[in-house]
C-alpha cells in the first residue's frame, strides 16, 4: 500500500503550531528548549516546524508517524527533499520529547523509523543546552540548564517534592565537590531536603551523580560489614602492611 500523507491547509498549520507555541511558552522555554519560527526569512515555512506540527497534530492524543510519511509530507512544501532528518534532530538534539523507534526508550514501543511526540510539558529526558552543562556563576542559568530541577532527586522548583508530596521544592547551592569553594563550575542545584541530608559528604559529577568521598566520616554510617570491606580495600590500595 502506497504511503499517505495527512494535507494541512494555511489555518490548520496555524493552530497546531499556536498550540505547541502556548506549551512551549509555559513548560520548555525555560529548559532552554527552542522553539523554531513556522515562517523563514525566505517567506517560507520552516522543514523544523513542518515536522513539529504534523508530530504534534490532535495533541494530547498524538500518533505514531513513520519518516516516510513525514517525508511525503514536507515535500509538498519542499518538492526536492529527500530524506526528512528533523524528527531525530528535534528531539534529542533539541530537546523535544519525540520518541524515536529503535531507540531503549519508557514510554511507547515505536518501529525504527517511525515517530511520536510524546508530550509538549516536559522536554526531551537528560536534554541540556548545548548537550552539556556549561561552567557558569549565574544562578539562573545553572538552574535552568537542569531544568529547574534537584540534580539528585529530580523534583522540579516550586512543585511538591517528589518524596514530600506536602512540601514545595527550593532549590540551593550546592557544592558539585565540597573539597573546593562553591564558585563557577563547582555548583549544582539541590533541593532544601538533599542539600541538607548530604552534609558535604560527597562529590558529585555534572549530572548530580555521585562520584567520591569528600568526607570520610560518612564511614561511620556504614554497617559494620561494609567498613570492614572498605578496611581491607584501603589496606590493598594503600599497601599496607598489618602488623597486627
Amino acid at each position: 500500500m502506497e504511503a499517505t500523507y495527512q494535507k494541512l491547509d494555511k489555518d490548520a498549520l496555524e493552530h497546531t503550531y499556536n498550540t505547541i507555541r502556548q506549551f512551549h511558552q509555559k513548560f520548555l522555554e525555560k529548559a532552554g528548549v527552542r522553539l523554531p519560527n513556522l515562517i523563514g526569512g525566505d517567506g517560507t515555512y520552516t522543514k523544523d516546524a513542518l515536522v513539529l506540527v504534523y508530530l504534534a497534530l490532535g495533541y494530547p492524543n498524538t500518533r505514531a508517524i513513520s519518516k516516510e510519511e513525514l517525508t511525503l509530507f514536507v515535500r509538498s512544501f519542499f518538492p526536492n527533499t529527500n530524506d526528512v532528518q528533523q524528527a531525530r534532530h528535534l528531539g534529542a538534539q533539541d530537546g523535544w520529547w519525540i520518541v524515536a523507534g529503535g531507540r531503549d526508550n519508557i514510554v511507547v514501543h515505536l518501529k525504527r523509523g517511525w515517530y511520536q511526540l510524546h508530550t509538549l510539558e516536559k522536554p526531551y529526558p537528560a536534554f541540556t543546552q548545548g548537550h552539556r552543562v556549561a561552567e557558569t556563576g549565574d544562578w539562573e542559568v545553572i538552574k535552568q540548564q537542569y531544568h529547574f530541577r534537584c540534580a539528585t532527586c529530580g523534583s522540579e522548583e516550586g512543585e511538591p517534592h517528589l518524596h514530600w508530596s506536602a512540601t514545595k521544592t527550593k532549590l540551593q547551592k550546592a557544592h558539585m565537590n565540597p573539597l573546593q569553594p562553591l564558585v563557577s563550575g563547582n555548583i549544582i542545584p539541590q533541593c532544601q531536603k538533599c542539600n541538607r541530608a548530604d552534609r558535604n559528604w560527597w562529590v558529585y559529577d555534572a549530572k548530580g551523580r555521585v562520584v567520591g568521598i569528600a568526607d570520610p566520616s560518612v564511614v561511620r554510617r556504614c554497617s559494620p560489614e561494609i567498613q570492614k570491606k572498605m578496611y581491607h580495600l584501603l589496606h590493598t590500595l594503600l599497601n599496607v602492611k598489618d602488623t597486627g
